[in-house]
């Protein structure tokens, strides 16, 4: 079981051994797509080929669609060389269930892939009048400005960050026939959107500004190119071990874990969780896909905003810091093992359910109760996703404003009792207990990178580990900082139960698991 089109022939021996197959003709699909390109994607990592490789995959499967996706690699181009075109851009979806079970399915749905090395074949696809998206996940840090600097002062032609060499392929689209076409950033970042027109329009107007474009350019990119916000969520963490052995029982014979020189882990297979979300706003201006018959929404961007706000405030993002922190606290690995904990459990329940429900935004296209169900009882449970605490304690205070100071503003607005908040009150306290790196143990434990991290730690550097005179005093001003929180906790009149809490958690030995508990008993 080797993959490539070739040993693809073979069906049979696939079937045999539980891998569900394309449905469509790979080589006539490939062919529609090299002559009408409609849809390329730039960033080959793993939500990629597991998300929407999948769901064009359906869409093909179901006679929904004709063409492929051509992807563009502009960061690591080794993932390409490596664990693209060996395979004949074919991949294995490994979906892992939440009850320990998986799925297994050859995606061939990506037909072609490219590198910065393909210049005349990326141009020749942007300048195709068929295409009608180009999609991004490539983080959020790839939109950023700085990295487009150096591409702005020079020539297009001289591009070689991916902002600066997406700009220069849109100028030769402008140039060939000024079609219209969707740029849609895919990435899990708030709006994504408007982070990546602002990049596009910042290279443009350098190059129009020093002559190296024409002033019409910029009147394409407002007139003719859209540029959707979305709403993604997928977990697809890293090839697992485990994955990787259970496809070599198969007798699959290309499950090596590849290792780039840029450090990215991929193979030739992608392992993802099986819930997956995304809102896309519906402004298409060159047609678009029927990816909403594949499980993808099209909705307007006060809903795609809405889905967001619903997830990062409420149903997802909280969850995940609380755990963080009191993870660390209590030497956990994982989530996962988190929520096989009572205690946490519970209190992720109340945080979610009684907490943060009443004051919810709700999408409309989906139904909050239903989204917090799943990541409660499917998502965050999954033994395959092995996240840490420490990994989602990253930057925490960048975090807390948004995941629990939007609610708690919204309890304040609507007059409602914050005194049910005692659940987020305990981790807005169980936070700085978390900064003074001591686990519940009393023993020394790491802090996660964050950008205010030495800051905090001076502010918090009189407080010592089961003594609590004079924290009032360290406390206070740092409660009614609202550049942590969002908001002043003094004003909001939840200082004083922060520091009681605080208290509790740091009375001693084993004190931050006593708390949790009163509060979840």
């Amino acid at each position: 079981m080797k993959l490539n089109r070739k040993a693809l022939a073979d069906r049979q021996v696939w079937l045999d051994k539980g891998y569900a197959l394309n449905a469509f003709d790979i080589e006539k699909v490939s062919e529609n797509t090299k002559k009408n390109p409609q849809w390329i994607h730039f960033g080959a990592g793993n939500i990629f080929r597991a998300f929407l490789g999948g769901v064009q995959q359906r869409l093909l499967n179901d006679g929904k669609a004709d063409t492929g996706i051509i992807v563009f690699e502009g960061f690591d181009k080794e993932i390409i060389e490596k664990a693209y075109r060996p395979f004949d851009n074919l991949s294995v979806n490994v979906t892992l269930i939440s009850s320990g079970s998986v799925k297994k399915e050859v995606l061939a749905s990506i037909v072609e892939s490219l590198t910065i090395d393909d210049d005349a074949r990326a141009v020749e696809i942007f300048e195709n009048p068929s295409l009608m998206m180009a999609s991004f996940t490539i983080t959020e840090k790839g939109y950023a400005p700085a990295f487009a600097a150096r591409d702005a002062e020079g020539k297009p032609e001289d591009a070689k960050g991916l902002m600066g060499y997406l700009t220069k392929l849109m100028y030769k689209r402008y140039l060939k026939n000024a079609q219209p076409i969707a740029l849609v950033s895919m990435d899990n970042c708030s709006h994504n959107g408007e982070k990546l027109e602002n990049v596009v329009k910042m290279v443009a107007g350098k190059w129009i500004e020093n002559g190296y474009a024409d002033a019409g350019f910029m009147a394409y990119l407002n007139d003719k190119v859209s540029f959707p916000w979305t709403m993604i969520d997928k977990i697809t963490p890293r090839p697992d071990g485990n994955v990787m052995q259970l496809l070599k029982d198969d007798g699959f014979e290309d499950a090596d874990l590849i290792i780039t020189a840029k450090n990215t882990y991929t193979s030739a297979f992608v392992n993802a969780e099986e819930k997956e979300y995304l809102v896309i706003e519906d402004d298409f201006p060159n047609g678009k896909l029927a990816l909403d018959q594949a499980g993808v929404y099209y909705a307007s961007r006060e809903t795609v905003e809405r889905v967001e706000r619903m997830k990062v405030t409420t149903c997802l993002n909280p969850l995940h810091t609380c755990l963080a922190i009191f993870g660390c606290l209590l030497n956990f690995k994982t989530i996962w093992q988190e929520m096989n904990d009572e205690d946490l459990k519970k209190l992720v329940y109340r945080i979610g359910y009684k907490e943060g429900l009443p004051v919810v935004t709700d999408p409309g296209i989906m139904k909050p109760e239903t989204f917090l169900g799943e990541v409660l009882n499917d998502r965050l449970p999954n033994c395959f996703l092995p996240d840490t605490p420490q990994r989602i304690a990253t930057d925490t205070s960048q975090k807390l404003s948004i995941r629990f100071g939007e609610t708690i503003k919204e309890y304040i607005a609507r007059g409602m009792d914050t005194s049910v908040l005692e659940g987020i009150v305990l981790v807005e306290a169980g936070w700085i207990r978390y900064l003074m790196g001591i686990d519940d143990e009393g023993n020394e434990m790491a802090i996660s990178p964050d950008p205010r991290l030495d800051e905090m730690k001076a502010r918090i550097q009189g407080l010592v580990f089961g003594n609590n005179e004079g924290v009032e005093d360290i406390l206070l001003p740092i409660l009614d900082d609202e550049s942590i929180y969002g908001v002043s906790l003094v004003k909001a009149g939840l200082a004083g139960r922060v520091i009681a809490a605080f208290k509790a958690l740091n009375s001693g030995k084993g004190a931050v698991r006593n708390a949790i508990h009163e509060i979840v008993k």
